[in-house]
């Protein structure tokens, strides 16, 4: 009893850290991309410099700074799926490299990187409870949970979804794009009572402390939320051709893995000159169609505010090359996640398509990015518990409809290896 009462006040300590932490990693980040992106771009306008080379000099210089970076201090951060499949094999994940887990996950995001933060995060929380775990085996076993419940929080957080911060956890979330294992291939049992009840205490005290803090602070990241969502007969009528435009995004996700892959193949063991020509390409991508550019929190705000004004093809062929960056990124170097980015391409996607067949938007929102998503997750229960952080839960039945379609999609098992 007295190990579970110190242990249960470790997880809600280490749950409010972990919410503490993503809160102040998206706010570093945007305090970043806000000097590097307006601050400095305002003071080299006014030198007289030409605005169009901005995106392509950044992001080239960002590769630079990441393969240095990689070269001295190695491949950092780890996927969200390698670190959940340590920590579920052994307990725990070593701690040697939170720094340069930190770090690597933060500079690409700075630079435009079409990529997601989750994945240095979660690395960096796992470590540090995996550090505490071994400083306290006295307290008993349990502090080997310690490491998953701080997975659960900080996924949480990130995503400010706690179904699916408490559900990677406990199944995983596939991610076919780099290799990774399947969820059921690294699942390694039902968790106990107490397992659950620990991912509750830590996600709640993650998603407690991150709210704590935006509303002192300012917002620190985060994807906005619909709240509201109409459909009729109108939106049913287009619901299938929107759902095959979803998978169709989907699909190309990983044809375009495949190529990106042989592009790093071929480069060989250059460490430096593979995100240089990453940040090349995402530059020029960037300078024809901005929103390619970041992760997408910031830029599905601003879409929701002005899609509007933007044609339904520039809204179509912005996902659809949102989608390609996103690989092109991550197997050239600029290490990462996809989520994120991914989502944004469904919303950019789904805005094309209303403005160009007049439906409510939300509902065709709701239909491409959830065949899109459970096209790439290929779990299509935890794809739509995912995207329920953006939709409203008015709509989960068209989620879980549009989730399950896309995951019947077929995909060439060569495609899913690196």
């Amino acid at each position: 009893m007295r190990n579970r009462v110190f242990f249960a006040l470790f997880t809600i300590l280490f749950g409010a850290f972990a919410g503490a932490f993503a809160w102040a990693f998206f706010f570093l980040m945007n305090i970043g991309i806000d000097v590097l992106w307006h601050r400095v771009p305002n003071l080299l306008e006014s030198a007289g410099l030409p605005s169009v080379l901005y995106p392509i000099a950044f992001s080239t210089a960002g590769g630079a700074l990441i393969g240095l970076f990689a070269k001295r201090f190695g491949a950092y951060p780890e996927d969200m799926n390698e670190v959940m499949a340590k920590v579920k094999q052994t307990g725990r994940y070593e701690y040697d490299h939170l720094g340069a887990s930190f770090f690597g996950a933060l500079l690409p995001l700075l630079f435009g990187g079409s990529i997601g933060p989750e994945a240095g995060l979660t690395g960096v929380i796992a470590g540090l409870c995996t550090w505490v775990g071994d400083r306290l085996r006295f307290v008993g076993a349990e502090m080997r949970e310690l490491a998953e419940a701080g997975c659960a929080a900080v996924i949480s957080a990130i995503f400010a979804t706690p179904l699916f911060g408490l559900a990677v956890p406990i199944v995983g979330a596939a991610d076919d794009s780099d290799g990774v294992r399947f969820a059921s291939e690294v699942r390694l049992g039902s968790p106990k009572g107490l397992k659950v009840a620990v991912y509750i205490l830590a996600a709640a005290c993650a998603l407690v402390a991150m709210l704590l803090l935006g509303s002192l602070f300012g917002t620190g990241g985060g994807l906005p939320h619909f709240s509201e969502i109409q459909f009729g007969w109108r939106e049913l009528v287009w619901a299938l051709p929107l759902a095959i435009i979803g998978a169709a995004a989907g699909w190309l996700f990983f044809p375009f893995g495949v190529l990106a892959r042989k592009i790093s193949t071929a480069l060989g063991s250059h460490i430096v000159v593979k995100p240089v020509l990453a940040g090349i390409v995402l530059g020029l991508l960037g300078t024809a169609l901005p929103f390619v550019l970041f992760a997408g929190e910031a830029q599905t705000e601003e879409l929701a505010a002005t899609w509007t004004a933007f044609g339904a093809g520039v809204l179509v062929v912005t996902g659809f090359v949102k989608v390609f960056a996103t690989q092109f990124c991550l197997n050239l170097g600029w290490r990462g996640g996809h989520f994120f980015p991914i989502i944004f391409a469904g919303i950019s996607i789904g805005y094309g398509c209303a403005t160009l067949t007049g439906i409510d938007p939300v509902f065709a929102l709701c239909v491409v990015c959830g065949t899109l998503i459970g096209t790439v997750m290929r779990q299509p229960v935890m794809a739509a518990l995912l995207l329920l952080l953006v939709f409203p839960v008015k709509g989960v039945f068209v989620l879980l409809i549009a989730c399950a379609l896309g995951a019947l999609v077929p995909i060439p098992r060569s495609w899913l290896g690196r």
